[in-house]
């Protein structure tokens, strides 16, 4: 039987030297993870359908996410061609002090060391992460879904079987059992960060069970706020596309907040696109005014995420009245302004407190791979280390190196001490 805790601590161990890969070695591996997948589609997708024809029950939203397609690999190739495009961060000077003549402070970007990966459905995150943490220097233990065994299966031995010989395999590890997550979350002194990929019960399950940091975000509660002075024609677009563009996705549209001075003009015109587009629509009494074919809002319906072609709708008396609703109902997470008054966008994205704050643009656009950062680790609502659509650096932290020449801290003490310069320096730290 496979010992969970000697496995993943002879992959740390293994992640140890991988900080001092080249560059060059790093893309080629990338490239190989690319070229390898591309051209191995067709088993992919038949691993894909074994899942959803050994998994009934997997409907909705997770199905959505399950679900690959000739499109969705496409993507995850060139996911990987965009990781490989980034700089390296691995031994970046961030900054240079000289501290004396003689002794300089560097601050300098390191790997974090061993990821944690656990996920539902959702078999892109294999190729995301992966490609990440290679040209970050990080190790990497995968714990997906029983939904998408096949896939998660299939994906994760095509790019092991790219690399080898390229890259080292050994910091690289999948883990296929249930019983593996408790087993995961208790190694918190081999495991550096734990990343989650999955609904809100499952995400908050597995923050509320272990001492290993988490990355990630509980819900997707998201909303768009029509402003008094909205441009409607973009108000119509950026809500539909918010909406529709992807409804699983953890960025799309759930409540739509509208102006009651442009209630009468947006609402009726809002009303007939959702309908053409098969939304269903829920909302308070005054926005029910113009929508009259709309289901009845609940109170629950302000706090709850539909992942669905459902939207909730409710009517507002100015822009502080959206903000004040929005930091008290949303999950932090992308919330967006259309207006064309800078006063309103001013005070919206300098006032709602989440990770993505978005003008007159959809809340879809809340995406690492959008946000330039090749792929994406996930999304984050901490305050911490990493927020928003987190890229390659959040798997990235640093440390101190000083470089000196017999200094001792006794020279530095007592009346006669030295004085420290401290004189910030454009200098670069030799790493490799």
């Amino acid at each position: 039987m496979l010992d969970i805790a000697t496995t993943i601590r002879t992959a740390k161990e293994a992640s140890r030297g991988l900080a001092s890969i080249t560059t060059e070695v790093k893309d080629r591996a990338l490239e190989a993870m690319a070229s390898a997948l591309g051209s191995r589609k067709e088993e992919v997708m038949s691993a894909n359908m074994r899942d959803i024809a050994e998994n009934p029950d997997v409907q909705g939203a997770m199905l959505k996410r399950l679900k690959l397609n000739s499109d969705k690999i496409d993507a995850m190739v060139e996911g990987i061609r965009s990781v490989k495009g980034l700089k390296d961060p691995v031994g970046e000077t961030m900054s240079a002090m000289e501290m004396d003549d003689g002794l300089t402070l560097y601050q300098v970007r390191c790997p974090i060391g061993m990821i944690g990966v656990i996920f539902e459905a959702r078999p892109e995150v294999v190729p995301q992460i992966l490609s990440l943490c290679i040209k970050s220097g990080n190790g990497v233990v995968f714990k997906g879904g029983r939904e998408a065994l096949n896939s998660n299966r299939c994906i994760f031995g095509i790019l092991m079987d790219a690399i080898k010989g390229i890259f080292p395999t050994e910091p690289y590890v999948m883990l296929e059992t249930r019983e593996d997550v408790d087993s995961i979350l208790g190694l918190n002194d081999c495991i550096d960060l734990l990343i989650p990929r999955g609904s809100n019960a499952f995400v908050r399950y597995i923050q509320s069970n272990t001492a290993i940091p988490v990355l990630g975000h509980s819900s997707g509660i998201c909303h768009v706020y029509v402003d008094s002075a909205a441009d409607i024609g973009k108000a119509l677009d950026v809500v539909l596309d918010s909406k529709i563009q992807y409804p699983a996705a953890c960025n799309a549209v759930e409540t739509v907040l509208v102006n009651s001075s442009v209630a009468k003009d947006f609402l009726p015109r809002m009303d007939s696109l959702f309908r053409q587009n098969g939304v269903e629509v829920r909302c308070d009494p005054a926005s029910k005014m113009y929508m009259p074919s709309a289901v009845d809002a609940e109170e629950s319906d302000w706090d709850t995420e539909y992942n669905d072609m459902i939207v909730s709708i409710r009517t507002v008396d100015s822009v502080k009245d959206a903000i004040d609703f929005i930091n008290a109902h949303g999950s932090h997470h992308t919330d967006a302004i259309v207006t064309e008054d800078r006063a309103a966008m001013v005070a919206f994205y300098n006032s709602v407190d989440s990770a993505d704050v978005f003008v007159n643009a959809s809340t879809r656009f809340a995406d690492g791979f959008r946000f330039g950062k090749g792929a994406e680790i996930g999304i984050s609502t901490n305050k911490i280390h990493s927020r928003g659509p987190v890229g390659m650096e959040g798997l990235m932290i640093y440390k101190y190196i000083i470089i000196g020449g017999g200094q001792v801290v006794k020279d530095y003490s007592g009346p006669d001490a030295r004085k420290f310069k401290h004189i910030p320096v454009d200098r670069e730290l030799e790493m490799r």
